[in-house]
């Protein structure tokens, strides 16, 4: 792919993988970071620090390195912390878009793929979860991005921009070379924490509710290897470049996993123990969350290729071993 783009929020878990597989695919990659989560070692290409609320340091960037497209993953996003500090969580994730998106009108630049979320759907009223599912967010952190999705379909509408949002469900794993992965503080995911309390770096993992309705009563969720995550940008970054307006899709496998198999997994895959309790369940969490990702499949072709989950367990246990940053 012979384009130039920019990456914000690109040195994080997500954008420095997509970075990373854009550039084996002939890409140009930039990538625009604060690393106030991010990681230096983890960008890709060239490096420009800056928030994206700096709407005048943006378009610079972007009229200086002469992009092509932009795939934005710069967000806050711990529902916890989300209900807590709900200001914090629009003034960086919608007011933060629009920024970019000022900035990219005053540079010219009119192609978007956008790292949207599940959480906009709320609690399932069917599964698995298609695109056309009501939009009931319970969070802060799921407004926003709801919020969000309906700003960059206006733009489509009315401000001549071609935008993707793809809607991830449970992003995992690394990249089986060991140098790219998941490294957050806090972290808040279940594979890490359950491989850090194997590897003894932390305390033993909760299991927060073992009497949902489900094969094993804990919760089901659909986790998806984060290089078919990559993919997909890529597909979706080609499609807008040949002319497409964009649309919304769906990231899942359709396969949901629940939480007492993740455990078993990594047990199987590690050898070691994962140390738990069983704790009471936590408000809003629902029993089952799994992805219709046909929609996607049929428009762009995008195909999980790590179906396993213990494929996935494998790369994010050797990354959690030995990781870079």
């Amino acid at each position: 792919m012979k384009a130039r783009v920019m990456l914000i929020g690109g040195a994080g878990y997500i954008g420095s993988i997509c970075g990373h597989v854009l550039t084996q695919a002939g890409a140009t990659v930039v990538t625009y970071d604060n690393l106030s989560s991010g990681h230096r070692a983890a960008a890709q290409g060239s490096l420009i620090e800056g928030d994206i609320r700096d709407r005048a340091a943006l378009t610079t960037a972007l009229k200086t390195h002469r992009i092509d497209a932009v795939m934005h993953f710069a967000a806050l996003s711990l529902v916890g912390e989300s209900v807590k500090h709900p200001l914090r969580y629009f003034d960086v994730n919608v007011a933060g878009t629009v920024s970019l998106l000022q900035a990219m009108s005053d540079a010219g630049v009119r192609r978007l793929v956008f790292s949207s979320t599940c959480a906009i759907y709320g609690p399932p009223q069917r599964l698995p979860m298609d695109e056309a599912h009501p939009h009931a967010p319970i969070s802060p952190y799921g407004r926003s991005k709801d919020m969000v999705e309906k700003i960059l379909a206006a733009c489509r509408e009315r401000e001549g921009f071609s935008i993707t949002a793809l809607r991830y469900f449970n992003a995992a794993g690394a990249t089986p070379d060991g140098l790219l992965g998941e490294s957050h503080s806090p972290e808040s995911h279940l594979i890490p924490l359950a491989l850090d309390a194997a590897l003894g770096r932390r305390p033993p993992l909760s299991l927060f509710g073992t009497d949902y309705e489900t094969r094993d009563g804990t919760c089901v969720r659909d986790y998806v290897h984060v290089l078919d995550l990559a993919s997909a940008h890529l597909l979706a970054a080609q499609r807008l470049l040949a002319g497409d307006r964009g649309d919304v899709y769906n990231l899942g496998t359709g396969n949901g996993t629940t939480v007492r198999e993740i455990i078993d997994a990594i047990e199987a895959v590690t050898g070691l123990p994962v140390p738990h309790s069983e704790a009471p369940r936590r408000p809003g969490d629902p029993p089952a969350l799994y992805a219709s990702s046909e929609k996607i499949r049929a428009d762009l072709g995008w195909e999980p290729t790590w179906t396993d989950i213990a494929s996935i367990i494998e790369t994010a246990a050797s990354w959690s071993k030995n990781p870079r940053y």
